[in-house]
């Protein structure tokens, strides 16, 4: 009695044809693994060049597509060949002899060495592809949270500029700035399947940084607008009380053409209409810069009132060197001794150090400084006469002072860089 699980024998129960079945058999189980592990690995791949697709627009990311593809053909047609085996045989037949068998496992085994050594070149494949990948999932890891801080930026944005709003300050081009995202905005929201996913976090991170200097210059208006007013404040009544010195140059002029000769002050003429002019110059910036400022014009305002600051600082250097003048002057005029002293006791001071820890001087400090000894004898014989040059005289010594401190300057750098004798006591040295 046959069981319906019985296998009906009809080529006579043959213990070789039953084992040549169960080796077929096995070569088909085995070819059907092999068949299963390419096509998952095949299908995993895939998955991995959509990701560095989405990503990679790069000559490198293109080629691992194009190879991807034609890998794939190979695959294909491996795969075509192991179905077209496994239809071929039917090793469930009554009548299998074992010839047939043995031919089906021939043919299965060399099907699935066959897909195995796609498999390898899949593998092989896949091992190259890492760096692209890696670099690929970087950047779709960082998708989301790119696009989320955006989104949160452009709120905290939008609500510093209520805030600036509430305490009375219009923040028109804060506004504009704010409301000139709204179209990146739009493209954020579509999705990186529309615009890319490079083009996606590119736009994310540009929003992001612009929200935030936006929320940044909100927050900071009121303090802006404070400053401003303080700054207004400070250069007005600054801007006035030149005006007044202004006018006292004039008698400053006066006694110094009375006094000195013609060469102490002819530089001076100009001063006391160009310090008019600047002052009157300065006060219509700060009409400008008020004007900004109601207008909220917050940059405007603050490079007119640098402009006016610059002015300021312009005419009260003027007016402050010709009341520096007249003093140097009277004092110089009364004595000149004083002056020549400290100028000569400069130079010996120097020749110290030139000489310090050497039997003869470097003559690239020593040239300098004898000429600075020639030159204040020459400045003290040219006071000659009812009316002398004091302003010459003075501007000499000056001259010849800064000499020596360059002198100085070059021997102390020597020093440091061990290029000469260790500092000693010296000009500047603190003696």
């Amino acid at each position: 009695m046959n069981g319906g699980g019985t296998r009906r024998w009809g080529w006579g129960g043959s213990g070789r044809a039953e084992s040549m079945r169960a080796d077929a058999q096995a070569a088909k189980d085995a070819a059907a693994a092999a068949f299963y592990e390419l096509d998952t690995a095949q299908r995993d791949l895939r998955i991995s060049i959509e990701t560095i697709t989405a990503v990679e627009d790069s000559p490198a990311g293109r080629k691992a597509v194009s190879d991807f593809a034609a890998l794939g053909t190979r695959i294909d047609q491996v795969s075509h060949e192991y179905i077209t085996v496994v239809d071929a045989h039917d090793l469930d037949r009554d009548d299998l002899d074992s010839a047939t068998a043995a031919r089906a496992r021939e043919e299965l085994t060399r099907t699935k060495q066959d897909l195995e050594r796609a498999k390898a070149e899949l593998d092989r494949f896949e091992r190259g592809l890492g760096r692209l990948l890696e670099q690929a999932e970087t950047q779709l890891a960082r998708l989301a949270p790119a696009v989320e801080r955006a989104r949160q930026g452009l709120l905290a944005a939008s609500n510093a500029l209520d805030a600036a709003r509430a305490s009375g300050l219009s923040a028109d081009n804060l506004a504009a700035r704010l409301a000139g995202l709204s179209p990146d905005l739009t493209k954020l929201n579509e999705g990186a399947g529309q615009h890319g996913v490079r083009e996606t976090l590119q736009r994310a991170d540009r929003v992001a940084r612009e929200a935030e200097a936006i929320r940044g210059e909100a927050e900071r208006l009121p303090e802006t607008a404070a400053e401003t007013d303080k700054r207004l404040s400070s250069l007005r009544t600054r801007a006035q009380a030149l005006h007044t010195r202004a006018g006292k140059v004039e008698p400053v002029l006066s006694e110094l053409r009375r006094r000195f000769s013609v060469e102490c002050w002819q530089d001076l003429q100009g001063v006391p209409d160009e310090a008019v002019r600047t002052v009157r110059q300065a006060e219509e910036k700060l009409r400008e810069a008020q004007k900004a400022r109601d207008e909220q014009r917050w940059p405007d305002a603050t490079s007119l009132l640098s402009t006016v600051r610059a002015l300021l600082n312009t005419t009260d250097e003027a007016v402050k060197a010709a009341g520096d003048r007249l003093q140097r002057l009277n004092e110089v005029s009364f004595d000149h001794k004083p002056e020549v002293e400290r100028t000569r006791f400069a130079i010996r001071d120097a020749q110290r150090l030139a000489m310090a820890g050497r039997t003869t001087p470097d003559p690239r400090h020593a040239r300098p400084l004898d000429d600075s000894v020639v030159r204040v004898d020459r400045a003290v014989e040219g006071l000659t006469g009812r009316h002398p040059d004091y302003w010459h005289f003075l501007t000499e010594l000056d001259a010849v002072k800064e000499t020596v401190q360059r002198v100085v300057e070059q021997i102390r750098q020597e020093m440091g860089a061990g290029s000469g004798p260790a500092a000693g006591n010296g000009p500047g040295s603190g003696r």
